[in-house]
Protein backbone atom coordinates (compact mmCIF):
# COMPACT_ATOMS: atom_id res chain seq x y z
CA UNK A 1 0.00 0.00 0.00
CA UNK A 2 1.23 3.56 -0.75
CA UNK A 3 0.47 6.83 1.00
CA UNK A 4 1.29 10.62 0.09
CA UNK A 5 3.31 12.34 2.24
CA UNK A 6 2.16 15.52 3.81
CA UNK A 7 3.44 18.42 5.49
CA UNK A 8 2.28 19.31 8.83
CA UNK A 9 0.24 22.19 7.13
CA UNK A 10 -1.79 19.73 5.66
CA UNK A 11 -0.80 19.84 2.36
CA UNK A 12 0.16 16.53 0.64
CA UNK A 13 3.84 16.46 -1.25
CA UNK A 14 4.39 15.06 -4.59
CA UNK A 15 6.38 12.39 -2.42
CA UNK A 16 4.92 8.77 -1.62
CA UNK A 17 6.01 5.81 0.66
CA UNK A 18 4.95 2.35 0.53
CA UNK A 19 4.04 0.25 3.82
CA UNK A 20 4.82 -2.97 4.42
CA UNK A 21 2.43 -5.62 3.62
CA UNK A 22 3.84 -8.09 6.90
CA UNK A 23 3.06 -5.09 9.12
CA UNK A 24 0.55 -2.53 7.76
CA UNK A 25 -1.43 -5.76 5.30
CA UNK A 26 -2.06 -8.94 7.21
CA UNK A 27 -5.19 -10.75 8.12
CA UNK A 28 -5.73 -9.34 11.14
CA UNK A 29 -6.17 -11.43 14.56
CA UNK A 30 -8.85 -10.26 16.69
CA UNK A 31 -7.87 -12.62 19.65
CA UNK A 32 -4.50 -11.04 19.52
CA UNK A 33 -6.05 -7.61 19.91
CA UNK A 34 -8.23 -8.59 22.77
CA UNK A 35 -5.48 -9.87 25.01
CA UNK A 36 -3.25 -7.36 24.16
CA UNK A 37 -5.42 -4.95 25.24
CA UNK A 38 -6.48 -6.72 28.48
CA UNK A 39 -2.99 -6.91 29.41
CA UNK A 40 -2.48 -3.44 28.71
CA UNK A 41 -5.53 -2.12 30.30
CA UNK A 42 -5.17 -4.64 33.73
CA UNK A 43 -1.45 -3.23 34.18
CA UNK A 44 -2.73 0.67 34.49
CA UNK A 45 -4.44 -0.68 37.57
CA UNK A 46 -2.29 -0.06 40.78
CA UNK A 47 -3.94 -2.71 42.82
CA UNK A 48 -4.01 -0.85 45.73
CA UNK A 49 -7.54 -1.74 46.97
CA UNK A 50 -7.80 -2.47 50.62
CA UNK A 51 -10.75 -3.27 53.53
CA UNK A 52 -10.51 -3.93 57.21
CA UNK A 53 -11.93 -7.19 58.30
CA UNK A 54 -12.99 -7.84 61.59
CA UNK A 55 -9.19 -8.49 63.27
CA UNK A 56 -8.17 -5.34 61.68
CA UNK A 57 -11.13 -3.21 62.63
CA UNK A 58 -10.48 -0.87 66.26
CA UNK A 59 -12.91 -1.57 68.39
CA UNK A 60 -13.44 -3.68 72.10
CA UNK A 61 -13.30 -7.60 72.49
CA UNK A 62 -16.11 -7.87 75.11
CA UNK A 63 -19.11 -9.56 74.80
CA UNK A 64 -21.64 -7.04 74.15
CA UNK A 65 -24.44 -8.13 75.51
CA UNK A 66 -25.83 -12.03 76.82
CA UNK A 67 -26.14 -15.00 75.49
CA UNK A 68 -29.56 -15.83 76.40
CA UNK A 69 -32.45 -14.50 76.93
CA UNK A 70 -32.38 -11.25 74.96
CA UNK A 71 -34.15 -12.78 71.97
CA UNK A 72 -32.52 -11.84 69.04
CA UNK A 73 -29.25 -13.44 67.75
CA UNK A 74 -26.29 -14.00 69.80
CA UNK A 75 -23.26 -11.55 69.31
CA UNK A 76 -20.23 -12.00 70.90
CA UNK A 77 -17.97 -8.91 69.38
CA UNK A 78 -18.56 -5.22 68.24
CA UNK A 79 -16.14 -5.93 65.45
CA UNK A 80 -18.31 -8.14 63.67
CA UNK A 81 -19.49 -7.78 60.19
CA UNK A 82 -23.48 -8.04 60.88
CA UNK A 83 -22.53 -4.41 62.73
CA UNK A 84 -22.34 -1.08 61.45
CA UNK A 85 -18.51 -0.09 61.85
CA UNK A 86 -17.20 -3.70 61.68
CA UNK A 87 -15.17 -5.75 59.13
CA UNK A 88 -15.97 -6.48 55.76
CA UNK A 89 -16.37 -10.06 54.51
CA UNK A 90 -15.03 -11.25 51.90
CA UNK A 91 -13.33 -7.58 51.16
CA UNK A 92 -10.98 -6.28 48.57
CA UNK A 93 -7.18 -7.35 49.06
CA UNK A 94 -3.96 -5.62 47.11
CA UNK A 95 -3.21 -7.92 44.32
CA UNK A 96 -1.33 -7.20 41.10
CA UNK A 97 -3.45 -7.70 38.12
CA UNK A 98 -0.83 -7.73 35.60
CA UNK A 99 -0.38 -11.48 33.30
CA UNK A 100 2.59 -13.02 30.91
CA UNK A 101 2.12 -12.30 27.05
CA UNK A 102 3.85 -14.03 24.99
CA UNK A 103 5.99 -11.47 22.62
CA UNK A 104 4.86 -13.07 19.17
CA UNK A 105 1.38 -12.30 20.45
CA UNK A 106 2.00 -9.19 21.07
CA UNK A 107 3.55 -8.12 17.72
CA UNK A 108 0.52 -9.65 15.71
CA UNK A 109 -1.80 -7.81 17.81
CA UNK A 110 0.24 -4.41 16.90
CA UNK A 111 0.20 -5.47 13.36
CA UNK A 112 -3.27 -6.40 13.27
CA UNK A 113 -4.25 -2.51 14.66
CA UNK A 114 -2.28 -1.32 12.49
CA UNK A 115 -3.92 -2.94 9.50
CA UNK A 116 -7.05 -2.31 10.98
CA UNK A 117 -5.74 1.53 10.48
CA UNK A 118 -4.60 0.56 6.91
CA UNK A 119 -7.62 -0.95 6.00
CA UNK A 120 -9.75 1.97 7.20
CA UNK A 121 -7.50 4.93 5.37
CA UNK A 122 -6.61 6.28 9.33
CA UNK A 123 -2.89 6.39 8.73
CA UNK A 124 -1.80 9.99 7.95
CA UNK A 125 2.16 9.76 7.07
CA UNK A 126 3.91 13.34 7.53
CA UNK A 127 6.63 14.95 6.98
CA UNK A 128 9.52 14.95 10.10
CA UNK A 129 9.04 18.68 11.91
CA UNK A 130 10.42 19.82 15.40
CA UNK A 131 9.39 23.25 17.42
CA UNK A 132 11.65 25.38 18.27
CA UNK A 133 10.06 25.79 21.12
CA UNK A 134 6.70 24.62 23.67
CA UNK A 135 3.64 26.29 22.22
CA UNK A 136 0.40 24.38 21.93
CA UNK A 137 -0.76 26.77 19.39
CA UNK A 138 1.18 25.24 16.74
CA UNK A 139 0.34 21.98 17.54
CA UNK A 140 -3.44 22.57 17.29
CA UNK A 141 -2.77 24.09 14.14
CA UNK A 142 -1.52 20.60 12.83
CA UNK A 143 -5.17 18.96 14.00
CA UNK A 144 -7.18 22.10 12.60
CA UNK A 145 -5.37 21.51 9.38
CA UNK A 146 -6.48 17.90 9.28
CA UNK A 147 -9.85 19.17 10.68
CA UNK A 148 -9.49 16.96 13.23
CA UNK A 149 -10.95 19.36 16.31
CA UNK A 150 -12.84 16.99 18.65
CA UNK A 151 -11.56 13.90 17.12
CA UNK A 152 -8.63 11.50 18.98
CA UNK A 153 -5.05 11.42 17.17
CA UNK A 154 -2.52 10.03 17.70
CA UNK A 155 1.59 11.28 16.51
CA UNK A 156 3.89 8.68 16.42
CA UNK A 157 7.46 10.05 16.20
CA UNK A 158 10.64 8.42 15.90
CA UNK A 159 12.44 9.61 19.17
CA UNK A 160 11.44 11.93 22.14
CA UNK A 161 11.15 15.40 21.31
CA UNK A 162 10.13 17.19 24.80
CA UNK A 163 9.09 20.55 22.80
CA UNK A 164 6.85 18.51 20.77
CA UNK A 165 5.59 16.77 24.00
CA UNK A 166 4.93 19.78 25.99
CA UNK A 167 3.20 21.21 22.92
CA UNK A 168 0.53 18.54 22.43
CA UNK A 169 -0.32 17.73 26.37
CA UNK A 170 -3.17 20.28 27.23
CA UNK A 171 -4.89 19.47 24.09
CA UNK A 172 -7.43 16.82 25.21
CA UNK A 173 -7.71 13.76 22.51
CA UNK A 174 -4.67 13.73 21.36
CA UNK A 175 -1.28 11.95 22.45
CA UNK A 176 2.36 11.52 21.44
CA UNK A 177 4.26 8.52 22.04
CA UNK A 178 7.24 7.30 20.29
CA UNK A 179 7.90 4.40 17.80
CA UNK A 180 9.29 1.92 19.87
CA UNK A 181 6.78 2.46 22.49
CA UNK A 182 3.85 1.92 20.37
CA UNK A 183 0.76 -0.31 21.65
CA UNK A 184 -2.49 -1.97 20.23
CA UNK A 185 -4.78 0.37 22.76
CA UNK A 186 -3.43 3.16 21.86
CA UNK A 187 -3.46 2.39 17.93
CA UNK A 188 -7.22 1.63 18.56
CA UNK A 189 -8.45 3.92 20.49
CA UNK A 190 -7.38 7.03 18.20
CA UNK A 191 -9.38 7.84 15.00
CA UNK A 192 -6.71 9.14 12.65
CA UNK A 193 -3.00 8.02 13.16
CA UNK A 194 -0.54 10.65 12.30
CA UNK A 195 3.21 8.85 11.32
CA UNK A 196 6.35 10.33 11.29
CA UNK A 197 8.21 9.59 7.89
CA UNK A 198 11.33 8.16 9.81
CA UNK A 199 8.78 6.33 12.30
CA UNK A 200 8.13 4.31 9.28
CA UNK A 201 11.34 2.42 9.44
CA UNK A 202 11.25 1.77 13.13
CA UNK A 203 8.07 0.62 13.38
CA UNK A 204 8.63 -1.80 10.33
CA UNK A 205 12.26 -2.94 11.84
CA UNK A 206 10.39 -3.55 15.06
CA UNK A 207 7.37 -5.89 14.03
CA UNK A 208 8.49 -7.00 10.72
Amino acid sequence: MELVVHKFSGEATDRKVTLHDDVFGIEPNDHAIYLDTKQFLANQRQGTHKSKERNEVAGSTRKIKKQKGTGTARAGSIKSPVFVGGGRIFGPKPRDYSFKLNKKVKRLARKSALSYKAKEQQIVVLEDFSFEAPKTKNFAQILNSFKLEGAKSLFVMPKADQNIVLSSRNLQRTKVVTANSLNTYDILNANKLFVLESSLKTIEEILA
